[in-house]
């Protein structure tokens, strides 16, 4: 194996896997339905993989798009295509077509693999870029949903390809070249590109192993998806300890439990809303062995939490954003809490809290620079800012785009866009957003996006949009629509209009008919006065 000059040696997650393989060969890596791969079989698999992309043409710093559920062929992807010198574009599986499509024409992805069904879903559109279609198979092995596309590639024919004697380095010249682009909707409507590199993504796996006590005793359940911030580093970090991947294509309460009690799972991620559906199910039962959950997305409410916790199940409450890798802070739980009532410590468990061992402390500042520099609220719980970070696990900046990077880095921090006191003890919480972005059930949802789709109908006049709470997904997005003169247009039928323009779970459930939208003097929508009427007296404007 060759290193590089000098005395550093380039940080990347290249060097989990390749570590793991090396000490631990014979160790469960990977639990996908019946299939089951040793630490040493998994390398091998990505080397065979990277050998095969290679042969069929990327190259250093090509893009190579997957629209994947959890899965083997999704997990050594984060590996394989980083080590063919290429960047991973993992896609949100829930995402319209023309979504889809401009992820792929703005990355400029030159190959997209992904499941049958989620391929066939896309119809007929044409990419700009994309040289080539490969459909993986199913958790039972199969190829039955990309018939539909005409000159799709079976995974098995793609892997034919590679060439199993082949041994790439596990290493990258350059620790800052970009290692995945994650695309995020934001207040524009369309998705961003965020870059991740290999130091980074390095990085902020082992904040990922101190913070949810990864070792090589987890059986790790993938509830997350892997799609998400690169599952929140998920695939390098437990990697990175010989941990156990195990695969869950859909996020169903037997399901979780069946493998929960059959695979003796003691970790697992994911939004609140997946915290409420192990705690409703019918099969729930308290642990017989410890578990821990890492949960994000949106401050899990103190309900949930004792929900959780009845049922012998740690919570670890993280935050952070696509730009941070995913988690960047953790409620870190102090030996005194100890003394705390449970709805003591479920309140003070919901809040955001400090920064990872990996990463800079946490900020909430005033809105203005003062002489060009970043000013910080009292710490008294009562001013609110906005929340900002820096450091080694925030994004490099977005892919093609230095405008909106540079007004991400304004002041030298990244400006979050949540809104959050700073508590005298140093932990920051949550309180509203700054950005029109709603978060439901883990998924960050513009609502200007959803406005552009609810006004193209030629009955909408005028529209607003905000997150509403919701018992289930935290929050939801509601419209309020002014139609033109005369027109009967009903709820219905505008809920059928956005879904036939974007991904059907960010249209509205409801929409409320309004005579006229609040405004202020310059013609620009008080959305405030519409949260206002929504969420009451409730303080945190943010949920889950």
């Amino acid at each position: 194996m060759t290193m590089s000059d000098g005395l550093d040696t380039p940080l990347s997650p290249l060097h989990f896997l390749y570590r793991s393989a090396q000490v631990h060969p014979t160790k469960l890596a990977v639990i996908d339905g019946g299939r089951r791969l040793s630490y040493a079989e998994l390398a091998a698999d990505v080397q065979l993989l990277a050998d095969a992309l290679a042969a069929s043409g990327v190259q250093p710093g090509d893009k190579v798009a997957y629209l994947a559920t959890n899965s083997l062929e999704l997990l050594a992807a984060h590996f394989a295509v980083p080590l063919a010198g290429g960047v991973l574009v993992a896609i949100n599986t829930r995402l319209a077509p023309d979504e889809v499509r401009y992820i792929c024409d703005h990355s400029g992805a030159v190959l997209l693999i992904g499941d049958g069904p989620l391929l066939a879903g896309l119809g007929e559109v044409e990419f700009a870029t994309v040289r080539e279609i490969v459909e993986t198979p199913s958790q039972e092995g199969e190829y039955l949903g990309a018939q539909g596309r005409e000159g799709v590639v079976r995974y098995d024919a793609l892997m034919a390809r590679g060439d199993g004697g082949a041994q790439r380095a596990w290493e990258v010249a350059d620790e800052n070249t970009v290692i995945s682009l994650n695309y995020t909707s934001g207040t524009t409507g369309r998705p961003k590109g965020v870059m991740y590199t290999h130091r980074g993504a390095y990085l902020a796996s082992l904040g990922n192993v101190v913070t949810q006590g990864f070792s090589i005793d987890t059986n790790y359940l993938w509830t997350l998806p892997m799609f998400h911030c690169n599952g929140w580093c998920g695939p390098w970090a437990l990697t990175a300890v010989a941990g156990t991947h195990v695969c869950l294509r859909a996020v169903r309460g037997d399901d979780m439990w069946r493998l929960i009690d059959g695979e003796n799972i003691n970790q697992m991620s994911g939004a609140p809303t997946v915290l409420t559906t192990l705690a409703t199910a019918p099969e729930a039962h308290p642990m017989r062995t410890p578990m821990a959950i890492a949960t994000a997305g949106a401050p899990p409410s103190p309900t949930i939490i004792k929900a959780i916790h009845h049922l012998g199940i740690e919570i670890v409450h993280v935050y952070g954003l696509t730009e941070t890798y995913g988690p960047y802070a953790v409620c870190e739980p102090d030996p005194s809490w100890s003394e705390l009532s449970a709805d003591e410590l479920s309140v003070r468990m919901a809040r955001q809290g400090v920064g990872m061992l990996t990463a800079d402390r946490l900020r909430v500042v005033l809105p203005d620079l003062v002489d060009g520099q970043l000013v910080d609220v009292a710490a008294d719980g009562a001013q609110m800012g906005e929340i900002v970070m820096r450091g080694n696990v925030v994004m490099k900046g977005y892919y093609e785009d230095p405008e909106r990077t540079a007004e991400a880095f304004a002041g030298g921090w990244f400006h979050s866009g949540d809104l959050g006191v700073m508590h005298p003890d140093g932990y920051v919480q949550l309180l509203d957003r700054a950005k029109d972005v709603v978060i439901s059930g883990g998924e960050n949802i513009s609502t200007i996006e959803v406005e552009q789709a609810v006004v193209s109908h030629p009955e909408v006049a005028d529209v607003a949009v905000i997150g509403v709470p919701d018992d289930k997904w935290g929050e939801r997005p509601k419209a309020y629509v002014v139609l033109t003169e005369g027109s009967t247009l009903s709820q219905d039928e505008v809920i059928a209009h956005v879904k036939s323009k974007i991904a059907s779970y960010k249209a509205p459930r409801e929409i409320e008919f309004v005579a006229e939208l609040p405004k202020t003097s310059t013609g620009k929508i008080r959305k405030n006065e519409l949260r206002d009427a929504a969420w009451g007296d409730t303080r945190t404007r943010i949920q889950g």
